[in-house]
């Protein structure tokens, strides 16, 4: 169904919309230039304020809009309330910061025959955004923040079955005072992403989702040559060895795994153990992972609620049912509850083998694969068994374990002694099929900017470029 907002706690459809019409689509286009002519000249101290007006609202709106979030995706309340607190950081974390670090870097002037040289980051133009539903505010502003405090003004494509939320958002950015048009949301299907991206005043592109749509993009943004961020998908190990503390990784591993209901590219999916320590922390891990409460979202005792969609509920089955037919024993959960909704419990399967589609795919809800190995070389060949290479998590309190995993692990993304996740502070992205670029972090805020260098000599000096050849 189109745009459309679905309840996936009990496949109702709430409201609809119509896609902009090329008509439409034409005019925000054109006012998103508009709007970045005059923009870019802002200073930094008038987006800050913007962007910390933002968060204020954030917060002031928190608990309409957790329940808006728990109606269009199925996140649980709680998770969705700690999405927005998280939202309201990050937007103060880039106003407090983005000054510093879009400052101007000074170049030893001698070593390259000026009287002056420094590199000065200058945003680019409009960019579009092409975001997912599984963080849908989130998403969005990891992406929003660091963009528009970088001087350029943001084109959001959100997932079609969060169209309130899309709406939300913009509305957002112009009642916190960011100028109008600076930030559009384009309520426009997957098929009409390629036309804005063609469009000349589009600069650029941050696309969170599969691989498949990050393959999709790339081509096309090589074609145009237009800078692209792509964070995708994930199959992230979380390694146990044994000289971690059991007890705690199993926690986490539950966590880790049934966050946002299974649904996140960074959720840890293979769970490689030491034999040594397998079977007390198999039997952790079941028992945290069965005493996780199921129940509709919008209630505070749920732990796990629906998948989003009902397509997505029949891909996990689908997986899970091929790697029971070929083997695989499940531990805990692996059956649909009978109950309205496209809820699926939390399961643990072990047993997988490279023969099952589970071993390769990303299973995108709270499914885990528990995997043994006889010592950290065969732990590091297991994790890096994959085509994806986005978060990786590692328990061990050995430093010399610690350094190695740290080293070797494939990805973007190390954890030691905890789970991954994301902050203002760090770079965020993978490796391999995982994408390319960053989100957050100064590469974050620097990655939509024009390194622009700027060279001074003395008056009269003659051609630079006659000095040194190129």
């Amino acid at each position: 169904m189109g745009i459309a907002t679905i309840n996936p706690a009990n496949g109702q459809v709430g409201k609809t919309f119509s896609p902009l019409d090329t008509a439409e689509l034409e005019d925000r286009l054109a006012r998103s230039a508009t709007a970045y002519a005059s923009y870019r000249a802002t200073t930094h101290s008038e987006r800050a304020g913007w962007m910390r007006a933002v968060a204020d609202l954030l917060d002031e709106e928190a608990a309409a809009t957790a329940a808006l979030l728990t109606l269009e995706m199925g996140k649980t309340i709680r998770a969705a309330r700690a999405e927005i607190a998280k939202c309201a950081a990050g937007c103060r974390y880039y106003a407090e910061h983005a000054a510093q670090m879009l400052a101007d870097e000074v170049v030893e002037a001698g070593a390259v025959q000026a009287t002056r040289a420094y590199v000065r980051w200058e945003p680019l133009g409009p960019v579009l955004a092409v975001m997912p539903w599984n963080f849908p505010m989130w998403q969005v502003i990891r992406f929003a923040a660091p963009t528009l405090m970088a001087g350029n003004v943001a084109l959001l494509k959100h997932a079609s079955n969060v169209p309130q939320t899309a709406l939300y958002l913009e509305d957002l950015f112009r009642r916190a005072g960011f100028p109008q048009d600076v930030f559009s949301t384009l309520l426009i299907g997957s098929d009409r992403v390629e036309t804005v991206l063609r469009d000349e005043r589009v600069v650029g592109v941050s696309l969170t989702g599969s691989t498949e749509a990050g393959r999709s993009v790339a081509a096309l943004a090589g074609e145009v040559l237009k800078p692209a961020v792509l964070e995708l998908g994930g199959s992230d190990p979380f390694l146990v060895l044994p000289s971690a503390d059991l007890e705690k990784a199993a926690e986490a591993a539950a966590t880790a795994r049934c966050q946002n209901n299974g649904q996140s590219c960074i959720a840890a999916k293979r769970f490689v153990v030491h034999a040594d320590v397998a079977d007390q922390f198999e039997s952790l891990f079941a028992k945290a992972l069965g005493a996780l409460v199921v129940g509709d979202p919008a209630e505070e005792g749920a732990d796990v609620g629906p998948l989003a969609t009902e397509r997505g509920r029949e891909d996990v089955e689908e997986l899970v049912a091929d790697a029971v037919e070929k083997g695989a024993t499940v531990v805990v959960g692996g059956e649909r509850p009978p109950r309205p909704g496209w809820f699926y419990p939390p399961t643990l399967l072990t047993g997988v083998t490279r023969d099952m589609r589970m071993y390769t795919e990303e299973v995108f809800g709270p499914v885990a694969q528990l995997h043994r190995v006889a010592d950290l070389d065969e732990a590091l060949a297991l994790a890096n068994d994959s085509a994806f290479g986005l978060g990786s998590n590692a328990w061990t309190n050995d430093p010399a374990e610690q350094e190695r995993c740290a080293r070797e692990l494939q990805a973007g993304m190390v954890f030691l002694n905890g789970m991954t996740t994301s902050y203002p502070e760090l770079p965020f992205g993978g490796i391999k099929t995982s994408g390319y670029g960053r989100e957050l972090g100064q590469l974050g805020i620097r990655a939509f900017c024009n390194a622009k260098t700027v060279w001074v000599g003395e008056s009269g000096s003659g051609d630079a470029t006659t000095a040194r050849p190129e």
